[in-house]
């Protein structure tokens, strides 16, 4: 290899890919045949976005080595980015032939095949991810490949084992933390504590990747998820605080007065204090300030947060001013009442617009 190549590759690792192509032009200017080195000029075209231009270049280089297992993966690569998945599995099928002892070539033929709707295909994914196991058990990547067809086949035990594994090979794999707190998010109705891992894995997640806009999407989705539930205390509460203070409001007296408005407070205040009970050993300290950090930027979580606020202070109020007219308390705690029920489903529609397009996760 030329020193100028030597220079690009260095240059490519460091993620400087317009330098790098620079060098690898050059070098094609006096030998345009070099397989190897349109392959990386071919990559470096793919991760500055040019995907057009990276299909040429690696055409060029199968033209003039049509055996280079790089280039047949890198094509497959690059096909894929471009969503062009029958194309794509010919290439993948291919490098399996060149290679059927090479996990990469396994890998990439189950990475096409897990783009399927056409479930047979998705399990064929899954067998190829496991054959990439086989060949090379301390590829995290083939690990998170088996999770990854695994998941969408709906064998979430298998996935789970898998993606912990990707994990203790790759601590650092922010997609296969991603994935697992998918899993964990699922069974949060089933299994104590798998609300806070699954928090835990998008904000490792979301630290690990920066640009990760699905982490991030699924800490809002939790963040909503959390305000929205309580729009039943406050909704319970708005109840509970107008029964309450009825029959002070119509002129009774003694304990046809009291009783009702004690029960009332009761169900306000204990309603509230075993929400937050609930959410302060739900959400450990350390994952407080990420989702209040994420619920800041989030307009859904802020619109649920706000409804839901306004009507538990009306509740609270309405108690506190139990003298007060009954026409002007209902008047404002009606449609403060109705503002949850609205926000609610106007929030979850907004948030799911926010949605990444991402064929990552379930």
């Amino acid at each position: 290899m030329s020193r100028a190549m030597e220079r690009a590759d260095a240059l490519f690792d460091v993620g400087r890919y317009e330098q790098a192509a620079a060098l690898v032009a050059g070098h094609l200017a006096t030998e345009p045949d070099d397989a190897t080195a349109l392959v990386l000029l071919a990559r470096c075209q793919h991760r500055l976005g040019r995907e057009r231009d990276a299909l040429d270049s690696v055409e060029r280089a199968l033209r003039a080595e049509p055996d280079s297992l790089p280039g047949c993966l890198m094509r497959t690569h690059i096909l894929l980015a471009l969503k062009e998945y029958e194309e794509a599995e010919r290439s993948a099928r291919h490098s399996v032939e060149l290679a059927p002892h090479y996990w990469g070539s396994h890998y990439a033929l189950g990475t096409v095949l897990d783009r399927s709707v056409r479930k047979e295909r998705r399990r064929e994914a899954y067998e190829a991810a496991r054959t990439a196991v086989a060949l090379a058990p301390q590829e995290s990547d083939a690990h998170f490949l088996v999770g990854l067809t695994a998941h969408r086949n709906g064998e979430h035990r298998v996935a789970e084992r898998a993606y912990e594994t990707a994990l203790r090979l790759d601590p650092q794999s922010s997609e296969a933390h991603n994935n697992l707190s998918l899993l964990h998010l699922r069974r949060r109705w089933f299994r104590r504590g798998a609300w806070t891992k699954a928090a835990e894995g998008f904000v490792e997640s979301a630290a690990l990747d920066i640009d990760d806009r699905q982490a991030r999407y699924n800490l809002e989705t939790m963040a909503w998820g959390t305000v929205a539930g309580a729009r039943w205390v406050a909704l319970a509460g708005f109840l509970a605080a107008a029964l309450g203070s009825a029959p002070v409001r119509t002129g009774a007296t003694g304990s046809e007065a009291l009783v009702p408005y004690l029960i009332g407070a009761a169900v306000l205040v204990g309603g509230w204090a075993g929400w937050a009970l609930w959410i302060t050993r739900r959400v450990p300290p350390r994952l407080r300030r990420p989702l209040l950090l994420v619920a800041r930027g989030c307009r859904p979580v802020l619109a649920m947060a706000v409804a839901v606020g306004l009507l538990g202070l009306h509740s609270v109020v309405s108690l506190a001013l139990w003298r007060a007219d009954a026409g002007v308390v209902g008047g404002l705690g009606t449609p403060l009442f109705w503002a949850v029920v609205i926000t609610y489903w106007a929030s979850r529609s907004a948030l799911g617009r926010r949605a990444p397009a991402s064929e990552r996760g379930r």
